[in-house]
């Protein structure tokens, strides 16, 4: 009984952290689970980070920032996404083909219908069981983005170099979609402590763990 869970939010919402407790809460039930991140998980998918997220490429056209993410989530999802849910496994993954609709497509404000015909293309139309976005402000995201970057952690990349109202309609956009579909989408406040969030989590995973078992 496979199974796909992707986290998205801003840096600083505090990701890492739940999907390292999503993912020993998995190993609890017995599944053999498999973290990984977008963009990278793979050789060729790193190295894709690295241009795409170099603060030197301030030239990179938008079409250029689609298609190479675009790229590593294709590679992923041929070399080690697939390969194992059909092992039966647990993936749970840092950034999915939401990142492109929030980032590109409500941020940059690209035709949504063309980033979805490329994201049906990279993925081979692979949908995640449950997708968990741990919600935060802006200003705060990234205030703790660049604390940690200061401090040796992290990145700050590309990306996080862009304007405010850029963040913000990233933001907007995530909820969106979220609000489009309540039955994929949680939507946590990442300001709650570490443990409200993770209860919050395991809670709604236990919800998603019934449907897909008795759709197995």
């Amino acid at each position: 009984m496979s199974l796909f869970i992707t986290f998205e939010g801003p840096d600083g919402s505090g990701k890492s952290t739940q999907i390292d407790l999503t993912a020993a809460y998995l190993g609890r039930l017995g599944y053999d689970v498999l973290c990984t991140r977008e963009p990278g998980g793979t050789s060729i998918g790193n190295r894709i980070r690295d241009v795409v997220h170099d603060v030197v490429h301030t030239e990179m056209a938008t079409q250029t920032e689609v298609l190479l993410y675009s790229a590593s989530r294709a590679q992923l999802v041929q070399q080690v996404i697939l390969p194992h849910l059909k092992k039966g496994g647990a993936v749970v993954c840092d950034r999915y083909a939401d990142s492109t609709f929030a980032y590109q497509g409500y941020g940059r404000q690209q035709d949504f219908e063309t980033l979805r015909l490329i994201t049906r293309f990279a993925t081979q139309d692979l949908k995640p069981d449950i997708t968990i976005y741990l919600d935060l402000d802006v200003k705060e995201g990234l205030k703790r983005k660049l604390a940690a970057n200061t401090a040796g952690e992290g990145e700050w990349n590309r990306m996080d170099r862009l304007k405010l109202e850029f963040h913000q309609r990233v933001q907007a956009g995530y909820l969106e979609m979220a609000q489009a579909e309540p039955n994929r989408w949680l939507v946590v406040d990442a300001a709650a402590s570490v443990a409200e969030v993770n209860k919050l989590i395991c809670q709604r995973l236990e919800q998603v763990l019934e449907i897909v078992k008795h759709e197995a």
